[in-house]
């Protein structure tokens, strides 16, 4: 079987709302890859999008309205409480994202929406496997990567609104580089070590250290741009960061 494993940001499914001439758009593209091999297998992750950071910006709201007395007992206790509540709000939207995407599939996916990668079973039918977050403490990106383990996949595919990683923010420094490749003790030096719901970064901290004792490759690219994601599909020259 040639398995690819596509974490597919949430801010490409849904921006503000969904983008319903991506899902359009890479369905097709995504059908044509699957049909044109009876061996190629696609598997989903869905990350959470303007819908997470959404909700978890208003529970952030909520939170600092409250007087410290009043966070004791409304579970606001501490920084961590705080982070894994956003933590279920993100996963929750993933959730919804990932129902989105198995739907436009139709019968190509068969399988429920993986919500624990670890308890997914060991083959899936058809052609398709969606999968959304599963518990606090990082992104959809690990997700992908434990899923790659499962499936016996060597490379991620992380969609996204960067065509590249770049050595810094650009938005921020004018000095950034973008990046064609990169080891992963040199990527970890850039993402850091920690999760932060809602972070934005290339690819999870947490992911990127399980990918890296894996020895994966992750690809970085742009989620919009169709027929890049094909040419990785196929194995031919792509615009984006090679991790590894």
């Amino acid at each position: 079987m040639n398995t690819k494993v596509l974490s597919v940001g949430g801010s490409i499914i849904a921006p503000g709302e969904v983008d319903t001439n991506f899902l359009g758009e890479f369905s097709k593209m995504a059908v044509e890859w699957l049909t044109s091999d009876a061996g190629n297998r696609l598997i989903l992750v869905a990350g959470g999008g303007a819908p997470a950071r959404v909700y978890q910006n208003a529970y952030r709201k909520v939170a600092e309205s409250f007087t410290e007395e009043q966070k004791k007992s409304a579970a606001f206790a501490s920084d961590a409480e705080l982070n894994n509540a956003c933590d279920w709000l993100g996963i929750m939207a993933t959730r919804l994202n990932a129902q989105i995407l198995k739907t436009v599939f139709g019968p190509l996916c068969k399988n429920d929406v993986v919500t624990d990668p670890t308890a997914a079973s060991a083959d899936f039918e058809g052609k398709v496997l969606v999968a959304a977050g599963w518990k606090p403490g990082f992104s959809t990106d690990n997700d992908a990567v434990l899923l790659a383990e499962k499936y016996k996949a060597n490379t991620v595919v992380n969609l996204s609104n960067i065509e590249k990683v770049y050595t810094d923010d650009p938005r921020k420094n004018p000095d950034a580089k973008p990046i064609d490749t990169i080891s992963w003790a040199d990527f970890r030096k850039i993402v850091g070590d920690e999760w932060v719901p809602g972070k934005n970064c290339p690819f999870d901290p947490i992911a990127s250290r399980k990918a890296q004792e894996l020895s994966l490759t992750v690809i970085c690219a742009g989620g919009k741009n169709i027929p890049n994601i094909r040419a990785i599909l196929d194995g031919k020259d792509y615009v984006g960061t090679t991790i590894k």
